[in-house]
């Protein structure tokens, strides 16, 4: 069956994330080599291309763990670079973050590693309003009646979308999906790119992803950027990269889905999708 993408808009949302001009190099190893790319408020962005072309890298600049040789990075307007320490944080806290293995606290319940954000940064609520709030997120994620699970006993796919919650229990404008998919079998990846995509459409958060599943990444990204050692090879809707004719891109892309066979807003899965590692 056809995977269906977004069809391209006439023009892109205003950019709530504006990377100018990046270069970071370790030593002698340039990892980012004059990245510009904005990404669009409202919509999926994902990151993408082979291993070791500095995805890690350029999010890690972009929440402000690393910073540039060159070049600046603005969220909502501000270079975050240049913030003093109090405004990073403040800039932050508008902002979730899903970890590849979740970082999860194992010997606390779900409902308080969802919680952990809002005890520690929440402005002084309730233990009534935490859970309220808490048990709101787990319903939106399809574990309601999960807050007094203990964490260590969730599987894999229960974690991913508890790890999800929790980015999302402080209402944030933008969250960050470091390998969404990595782990987990291919229905539970189908599971968790229609949460993605389910929490865009009722929330209208900016949604940011690093991924090496190409299929569930063209089901759920509005926009791709594709990097090539340290480098943008293609940028655009998800739509357009699909048409790119560089050869990289291509090469890349094709190992996955029959790009010959793009009609409109549909493109042919391979025959069989390839197994997620578990």
């Amino acid at each position: 069956m056809p995977l269906t993408i977004p069809a391209p808009e006439p023009t892109p949302p205003e950019a709530v994330i504006e990377v100018r001009g990046v270069c970071r190099a370790f030593g002698s190893n340039e990892v980012l080599k004059n990245i510009s790319v904005d990404i669009p408020a409202r919509r999926t962005t994902a990151i993408i291309g082979p291993s070791g072309t500095g995805k890690s890298v350029l999010l890690k600049h972009i929440v402000g763990l690393l910073t540039p040789d060159k070049g600046e990075i603005r969220i909502f307007g501000k270079n975050i670079h240049a913030l003093p320490r109090k405004e990073l944080y403040a800039v932050r806290k508008r902002m979730g973050m899903l970890f590849q293995a979740g970082a999860l606290f194992d010997s606390i319940s779900v409902g308080e590693n969802i919680g952990f954000p809002l005890v520690h940064h929440g402005g002084g609520l309730s233990e009534d309003q935490i859970r309220a709030k808490v048990n709101e997120k787990l319903e939106l994620v399809g574990m309601a009646g999960f807050y007094d699970r203990p964490t260590a006993a969730l599987s894999g796919g229960q974690r991913k979308r508890v790890s999800l919650a929790r980015a999302i229990v402080m209402e944030p404008e933008v969250v960050f999906f470091d390998e969404p998919n990595s782990g987990l079998d291919p229905i539970t990846s189908d599971t968790i790119d229609q949460l993605i995509r389910d929490m865009k459409a009722a929330l209208g958060i900016t949604f940011v992803v690093i991924s090496h599943d190409i299929v569930g990444t063209v089901g759920v990204a509005d926009y791709i950027c594709v990097l090539e050692r340290g480098g943008v090879a293609a940028w655009g809707s998800t739509a357009d990269v699909l048409k790119s004719d560089h050869p990289m891109v291509r090469a890349f892309l094709s190992r996955n889905l029959d790009l010959d066979g793009i009609s409109g807003n549909r493109v042919p899965l391979p025959t069989a999708r390839p197994q997620q590692p578990t």
